[in-house]
């Protein structure tokens, strides 16, 4: 039976650390190079070389350059002129086609082979026509010491002179999860003049908007997608709240909060808190996370020559780790929450539980904001009969679904998926600062349930998350940087004929990092899309913003709307409501099975990217209102599947006899 290969594919651990691995390893800036094909002359006159000295026999000419090439005097002149083994033997190639193939050789080189062919001079006299040609096919030779100025990524902090001309002062907020920190931040924030809240997530920015507008602060929206403006008017208040991608490093601002701060460790989204805490011109900074990060701030703020004032809290509720594991889901009891680290098994979880009378909430990443918070308020309703929640690791940002009524955290695993600072995946044990946040969303100050308790589903796992709790988070000492689009523009420039891919390659290879403090983030995803849409017409500034859209690359059905969107934006056409809905299948009718809301919640994300797109190309995306409201209407099919989970679950299994749904 289907249920019965579920469970067995469940649970199944590999015992092996690693179940996935992207080698990355860096090769030569030479071999990131294309070669450019170096054509003869067309100049009339080009065949005065062969009236001074007749025609050249090119049998000689093969012979001539061959001994050239193997000449041990030639390949050390080669690299003083930062020709390496690779681009030598490339360079010969280009050089020899280019000899034997053009009729019309320059004058100077055409008498210089004829004289060594007859003996008149020696073969060494074809280097400098070697080393020109050279530089005609690897264009990076004659401006490399201004491709490594570019990529100098070792003092980032002159990079925000705004920032550098205040004398800011920095608060770092330190403490667990339900220590209060955000809290104590967000009064200031509220109380100033003029404030930015940078968050890590939309529903955080959107949050914030919401309290700040209904304590009478007016505040604006800023994300990804879009700006809400808190009065009519659309005039801009002078707070902000946003996603910390957003945030403005040129507008002036009384206070500004940064919030998990610890995210600068992020292999992928780091860059972004390392821009915030460096470039944000704030008269008053609040940082707020855990205290694993307080080190690698402070050396931060050093490099700015700015103090920074620590603040430590505790946390204001008892958290207990049982003695005993769960060990079966019939021991669930009402205020729980179930914490899974992938899809599958929220949805076997969420059968098991259902099928004894429970009914659950579910929470997992991919799911719409609004649909999130739907389940969340239903889990929080001390009315509703849903007492159970089911969710992967998206509860671990607390402020964000403001879940109030979890007495105890049940851990269905400790091992969870996990992508490196080199982009590699691996299949590994959480760390203690995960395992502290998750664990942290237990018990909650001022509500019932002020005592949290913590376990786990299995008894072998129990040990290990009593280890993990009696730790402190390992000290970051790296934070994440990306090159900007004006650094790739300088790039382009330099090297007009490199594709943005390559663009981005080049630059991370001759960049100059301080590795003591700073890493570049991977920039895989960037590549990805950047070779998806490289034969898509686009300007270069154009290409880079469509190469930073966050989608995820593992659903084809969104890599191929974001194809199709490039290459509307290229004939400049515009993207309307009509033209979206005839692409994407609009309307839908609610969900039946797995499948069907898999597909809805990719859909969801195809209007994410549309909305992403639009806030940057408003002319060409031009309907991003009704795009909302398109959204908004998805948002309640999937809430009625995600409501009725096990029912589709059930029809999978008679309509769907593999576990397609699973991959």
């Amino acid at each position: 039976m289907l249920a019965q290969a579920i469970l067995k594919y469940l649970n199944f651990r590999p015992t092996y650390r690693r179940i996935l691995r992207y080698k990355k390893t860096a090769p030569p800036l030479s071999q990131l190079m294309v070669p450019l094909p170096v054509k003869a002359t067309s100049d009339p006159y080009s065949n005065v070389g062969a009236e001074l000295t007749g025609k050249l026999d090119k049998e000689e000419v093969m012979k001539s350059l061959a001994k050239f090439y193997q000449r041990r005097e030639i390949k050390a002149a080669a690299i003083e002129n930062g020709i390496d083994n690779y681009i030598y033997h490339q360079t010969y190639l280009s050089f020899r086609r280019f000899c034997l193939d053009g009729d019309k050789l320059p004058v100077d080189l055409h008498i210089t082979l004829s004289d060594v062919i007859a003996g008149a001079c020696h073969v060494d006299s074809l280097l400098p026509y070697f080393i020109r040609h050279a530089k005609l096919s690897f264009p990076h030779l004659e401006c490399l010491d201004d491709l490594k100025k570019i990529s100098d990524l070792r003092l980032p902090a002159n990079w925000y002179p705004e920032a550098r001309a205040l004398t800011r002062k920095i608060i770092f907020h330190s403490g667990p999860t339900n220590s209060g920190k955000t809290f104590h931040a967000l009064e200031r924030f509220f109380s100033s003049k003029s404030g930015v809240y940078c968050g890590p997530l939309k529903l955080l920015a959107s949050e914030v908007f919401y309290k700040s507008n209904h304590r009478g602060v007016p505040c604006d929206l800023v994300t990804g997608e879009e700006r809400n403006f808190a009065s009519n008017n659309k005039t801009p208040s002078s707070h902000v709240s946003c996603t910390v991608e957003m945030v403005s490093v040129n507008t002036p601002y009384e206070v500004a909060v940064i919030d998990e701060i610890q995210m600068l460790k992020d292999p992928s989204r780091g860059w972004a808190w390392t821009r915030a805490l460096l470039g944000v011109a704030a008269e008053e900074v609040h940082v707020c996370g855990e205290a694993a990060a307080i080190d690698v701030v402070k050396e931060i703020i050093m490099s700015a020559s700015e103090e920074i004032e620590l603040r430590r809290y505790k946390r204001l509720t008892e958290l207990i780790i049982e003695d005993t594991a769960l060990e079966s889901l019939e021991k669930i009891r009402p205020g729980d929450c179930l914490v899974c680290f992938n899809k599958q098994d929220i949805i076997w979880a969420t059968r098991q539980i259902e099928a004894m009378g429970k009914e659950c909430a579910v929470i997992y990443g991919s799911l719409p904001p609004g649909t999130k918070l739907a389940q969340a308020k239903k889990f929080n309703d001390p009315d509703h009969s849903c007492k159970v929640l089911v969710a992967t690791d998206a509860i671990g940002m607390g402020l964000n679904l403001n879940i109030g009524c979890v007495c105890r955290v049940i851990f269905n695993s400790l091992i969870k998926p996990t992508v490196n600072e080199k982009g590699e995946k691996e299949m590994d044990t959480i760390s203690t600062s995960q395992a502290l946040q998750i664990a942290g969303r237990a018990g909650r100050y001022g509500t019932q349930f002020s005592i949290g308790y913590v376990t786990t589903l299995k008894n072998e796992d129990l040990p290990t998350l009593k280890r993990l709790l009696s730790q402190h988070p390992e000290p970051i000492t790296q934070v994440g940087l990306h090159p900007t689009a004006e650094q790739i523009e300088l790039y382009a420039y330099h090297l007009p004929h490199a594709n943005l891919s390559n663009l981005v390659d080049i630059f991370v290879n001759l960049s100059t990092v301080d590795d003591s403090l700073y890493f570049i983030c991977n920039i895989n995803d960037f590549k990805f899309l950047a070779d998806m849409i490289q034969h898509v017409p686009l300007p270069l500034r154009a290409r880079y913003v469509f190469c930073c859209a966050p989608i995820n690359r593992k659903i084809p059905f969104v890599c191929s709307m974001f194809l199709k969107f490039s290459r509307q934006y290229s004939r400049n056409e515009a993207l309307t409501f009509d033209w979206l809905g005839r692409q994407i299948g609009w309307p839908f009718a609610c969900p039946n099975t797995l499948l069907d809301l898999v597909h809805l919640e990719s859909v969801f994300d195809v209007l994410d990217l549309y909305l992403w797109l639009s806030y940057r190309f408003q002319d060409l995306f031009p309907d991003s209102s009704l795009v909302r409201d398109m959204q908004k209407e998805l948002d309640c099919l999937i809430q009625t599947g995600v409501a009725q989970l096990t029912r589709l679950l059930i029809n999978s299994e008679t309509r769907t006899p593999k576990l397609q749904w699973l991959a």
